[in-house]
């Protein structure tokens, strides 16, 4: 039975590099905009220096709506704009496009939730002691949090590695994709066991990482 698995052995290195594609533009578009919408999303909340209920309601909402959906189904409703942004409805590239809708508000709620733990004595004494709002954010919050926030995105990073696999299912390349191909609709089960296996080391190896490096900047 390891024939098959063998014999696949090109096809598995290309579908390990397309799922790391389609995680890699997920994680970096949830860092560069779900980070600061997170960020804005703590900020504008009750009680904090810049609070704005309207503003909070909005985001709120926002963010709580693209939560909300299944993540089959957005892949198949923004199949437009992915078609507009990445020529295609196929393809790692056009998976990574509903991956990345889906992780920005998914870590911006993460690190609202992070940033909601740092105690709340801290910002006040920083703000006691004439810091901007920037400074706030950079020297305080960010660093205050800086260990669970390792911990969001190494959530975020094995949650989006199992929609990557998803992807698959519609044409997205990847892990999920060769699974489909050989191991479903051949019948192949110890391709499907391989790759199983093969997802279940990669998301150990992300756990266990994120947890050390989590450790190692905790000062607390």
């Amino acid at each position: 039975m390891l024939d098959n698995v063998i014999s696949l052995l090109p096809e598995i290195r290309t579908a390990v590099g397309e799922t790391f594609l389609m995680l890699g533009i997920a994680v970096t578009a949830a860092l560069a905009l779900g980070g600061p919408l997170g960020i804005l999303l703590f900020l504008s909340g009750k009680g904090q220096s810049l609070a704005h209920p309207l503003l909070f309601s909005v985001l709120d909402w926002l963010v709580s709506t693209v939560r909300s959906f299944p993540f089959i189904i957005l892949l198949v409703a923004l199949v437009p704009i992915t078609r507009f942004l990445a020529g295609t409805s196929i393809g790692p590239l056009a998976a990574a496009v509903p991956l990345s809708f889906a992780a920005i508000p998914y870590f911006a709620r993460l690190v609202e939730q992070c940033l909601r733990e740092v105690p709340r004595g801290v910002i006040e004494a920083a703000h006691a002691m004439g810091a901007s709002e920037l400074q706030i954010i950079f020297r305080v919050l960010l660093v205050e949090a800086r260990s669970g926030l390792v911990q969001a995105l190494t959530v975020l990073a094995i949650s989006f590695l199992s929609y990557s696999a998803m992807a698959g299912v519609v044409g997205g390349g990847g892990i999920g994709d060769l699974t489909i191909r050989y191991g479903y609709y051949r019948f192949q089960t110890d391709v499907m066991i391989a790759t199983v296996a093969l997802l279940v080391v990669l998301v150990q190896i992300i756990q266990i990482t994120g947890n050390k490096i989590s450790r190692l900047i905790d000062k607390r």
